[in-house]
């Protein structure tokens, strides 16, 4: 049939390119015929030759005739979904996931959640344009990728849903692979009609992988084709080439959903067991005694107060940094709950811990038992809306430590994320680097200097 097929196609076409009825009357019957008989553009054939004059790039080249467009499109659907691996997917559906969140949701978590959802509904309807689904581990980023991704395949649109490591990988195996070159595979990949890019920031970042990815994400930027991307990462830590596209407000809708990971542990109360704040809860701005019955000195006093008045301000807007300094016992991690009680009382995500315990926390990851990876951990602080930290400097300052904490230190900073520091630490016993960083504009510091409280006489 392929002979016959190409002495059809090699045959006189007429002017407007399509097959004329002798050539097309030289197969055996329709059933011989690749498009649809009745077709007036290929008479059946299933392609049409350009025409072009001899010398011209697109002399003799051929082109699929519209009439097998359904038939190549369902083909193009069964291979992107074998490679999507979508059957294993089949059960994340738009109908349950829960917008609500589970135990311990606050209010505005739960307005994130269903924010993310109905946008998420909204562009699996219309498929127009780019989704970016931004938010920590275990917030449903992933679930509603593959809500979008089961929508449209239940709607016969051709869909390619992989995670970034995959999709290279599977570009990689075609250079091991007979059955399809890896220029067919990029093709499809790049030109598939949706195309839906999970956990992208987790790849390996060579220089080929870098660049492939952005071939991809070009192309499809340049021609408008739909794309929907889940991230864990902050848009500073995209690569500035990629980030540029995505910023793009003409094309790309960003949603960030702010939850907690569903796969963390939680305490009774419903909050995650990393925050310490339930043991806390007593501690608030009314229960914080400013002393006045001591007739404490006037310099000690005001010291008092003004940590006070600056604790109370951060706990109503919380920007930038705030630093509580002073000795044992002067009511610095007290204040510094008070802020996290009135946070949370208003349905504000917010984490308490101490530093030895944050490091505890980050430690128990590497056993075999956790069932929470390093990774999530450190992204879940690091991330946190609003992170309170107790007693810097009592932890031991190995080079492991320092590590974490200038990591920890040196994110939040350059996000501007806010964050409270309680330390009995002075200046000049403070790691240097630390140190800077409380230094600048970013951080208001209040040194509490009365001395210890010894609770009322």
């Amino acid at each position: 049939m392929s002979e016959k097929t190409g002495e059809t196609l090699n045959g006189p076409v007429d002017g407007t390119g399509r097959a004329n009825s002798q050539t097309s009357g030289t197969l055996n019957g329709s059933a011989d015929l690749l498009g649809d008989p009745d077709c007036p553009n290929c008479g059946g054939v299933g392609y049409l030759r350009l025409q072009a004059p001899v010398g011209h790039p697109d002399f003799g080249r051929l082109e699929i005739c519209d009439c097998r467009e359904p038939e190549i499109r369902l083909h193009l659907q069964e291979r992107l979904f074998r490679l999507s691996r979508l059957d294993e997917l089949k059960h994340l559906t738009f109908e349950n996931f829960n917008p609500d969140g589970r135990v311990g949701t606050t209010d505005q978590e739960q307005q994130s959640l269903h924010a993310a959802y109905k946008r998420a509904k909204t562009y699996s309807q219309k498929l127009e344009g780019w989704l970016l689904l931004q938010g920590g581990f275990g917030v449903g980023k992933t679930h509603l990728a593959a809500s979008i991704a089961n929508e449209a395949a239940n709607h016969g649109v051709p869909t390619l849903f992989l995670t970034v490591p995959d999709l290279l990988d599977e570009l990689r195996a075609t250079f091991s692979d007979g059955e399809i070159s890896f220029q067919e595979r990029f093709d499809e990949i790049r030109s598939a009609p949706l195309i839906i890019l999970d956990d992208f920031g987790t790849q390996n970042t060579t220089e080929w992988a870098r660049e492939k990815l952005f071939q991809i994400l070009n192309h499809r930027y340049t021609n408008r084709l739909s794309v929907v991307i889940t991230t864990n990462l902050a848009l500073e830590e995209i690569e500035a080439r990629l980030r540029s596209r995505i910023l793009d407000p003409s094309l790309v809708d960003r949603v960030y959903i702010q939850s907690p990971d569903y796969r963390t542990p939680m305490n009774q109360s419903g909050r995650e067991e990393l925050s310490s704040l339930d043991l806390h809860h007593d501690q608030t701005f009314e229960t914080f005694s400013l002393r006045e019955r001591e007739k404490l000195p006037s310099e000690q006093a005001r010291s008092l107060d003004e940590a006070f008045k600056a604790a109370r301000a951060f706990a109503e807007q919380p920007r930038g940094w705030l630093m509580l300094g002073g000795s044992y016992g002067v009511g610095k991690t007290h204040l510094a709950a008070a802020i996290a009680n009135h946070r949370n009382s208003q349905g504000h995500p917010v984490t308490l811990v101490s530093v030895p315990d944050l490091l505890d926390h980050l430690r128990s990851t590497f056993s075999p038992a956790s069932t929470v990876s390093y990774d999530r951990r450190f992204h879940q602080i690091r991330n946190s809306p609003l992170l309170v930290l107790d007693d810097l400097g009592t932890e031991a300052m190995t080079p492991w430590v320092r590590e974490k904490l200038y990591q920890l230190f040196g994110y939040r900073f350059d996000s501007k994320l806010p964050t409270v520091i309680t330390s009995a630490s002075t200046p000049d016993k403070m790691d240097a680097r630390i140190r800077a960083w409380t230094d600048r504009e970013l951080c208001v510091r209040k040194l509490i200097s009365a001395p210890s409280y010894r609770g009322p006489r």
